[in-house]
């Protein structure tokens, strides 16, 4: 006969698998999202990547509209389409195929006779081969990252190789990790395709600070398992001790979290423009990632523990 304990930790265990299972759904949900609008509107790639030229300046008049100052392009010749956006109060950016010098101080010329005075704040300009070259490290560097983890994470973990071999908790780290860059990458998809925004180097950065953070994360959970498994085995299944090793850290996940995204939040208000865009994807990357350590990495490490 059951006893009311015995029934009460059943329901338990019924309600925690469906808490896992509904949280994991919505982590699947996001990610296939994000792959179908990177799919759908493709990465918004700046001219740190395509090769091409970023022109910000400042009217100290009234600042024109965005048609006006295309229009005024078309006076330009070999410019090519500008893609132009608001910055500040009196600023725009403006990202052209790649111009040389003279074209350069043509744009200038144009702007203030048609705008009135002008100031330059900002050119760079960035040739294909440059561009070609930056994107394919920047995707090195992501790789060896992701490697690097695995590595890191089997010889870590290596003493629980008799209940749980360490390159799964490796592959369920990676699977995380993952899903904390795919989601931040499919949301800024949906930036380029409304708000202009293009991917640069600047992004790529916040990619790798985004996987830092996950992985320190995710590990403090792991970690926690092996304490527990180490001191106490695992006689009450598995499950049970993932999910024992996750309570124990929620505080700790959510204070870290919660007091990151308060600085982030404060840069993104008030560290200017430039900014904005980096700290934004850091704010998404970083929420991503404690959820991830707690739905994303914990049950795909209980689901292959079973597939052994």
């Amino acid at each position: 006969m059951k006893t009311g304990n015995g029934y009460s930790n059943k329901s338990k265990t019924i309600v925690m698998k469906h808490i896992y299972k509904t949280m994991f759904s919505i982590s699947v949900l996001l990610v296939v999202s994000s792959v179908v609008a990177i799919l759908v509107w493709g990465l918004p790639l700046g001219a740190d990547f395509r090769g091409g030229s970023v022109l910000e300046v400042g009217f100290l008049q009234e600042r024109p509209s965005i048609n006006e100052i295309k229009e005024s392009f078309s006076r330009v010749e070999e410019s090519g389409e500008p893609n132009i956006s608001y910055i500040d109060d009196n600023g725009v950016i403006i990202r052209l195929a790649s111009i040389d010098e003279e074209k350069h101080q043509e744009v200038l010329s144009v702007l203030s006779y048609n705008f009135g005075e002008i100031t330059e704040r900002r050119f760079d300009s960035i040739g294909p081969v440059i561009g070609e070259e930056l994107k394919s490290k920047s995707i090195t560097a992501i790789i060896l990252v992701l490697v690097s983890i695995i590595i890191y994470i089997a010889l870590v973990f290596r003493r629980l190789s008799n209940v749980l071999s360490p390159w799964v908790m490796g592959f369920s780290a990676i699977i995380a990790l993952a899903h904390d860059i795919i989601v931040p990458i499919g949301v800024f998809a949906v930036f380029g395709r409304y708000f202009g925004f293009e991917i640069s180097a600047i992004f790529v950065a916040a990619l790798l600070t985004i996987l830092g953070y996950s992985v320190s994360d995710t590990v403090v959970v792991f970690d926690r398992v092996r304490e527990n498994i180490l001191r106490f085995g695992s006689g009450g299944g598995f499950a049970q001790t993932v999910h024992k090793s996750v309570i124990q850290t929620l505080s700790r996940s959510i204070n870290t979290t919660v007091s990151t995204v308060l600085a982030l939040v404060a840069i993104y208000f008030f560290g200017g423009q430039s900014l904005q865009w980096f700290s934004l994807a850091l704010i998404i990357g970083i929420v991503a990632g404690s959820y991830s350590s707690i739905f994303v990495a914990s049950p795909l490490l209980v689901w292959l523990s079973r597939k052994k």
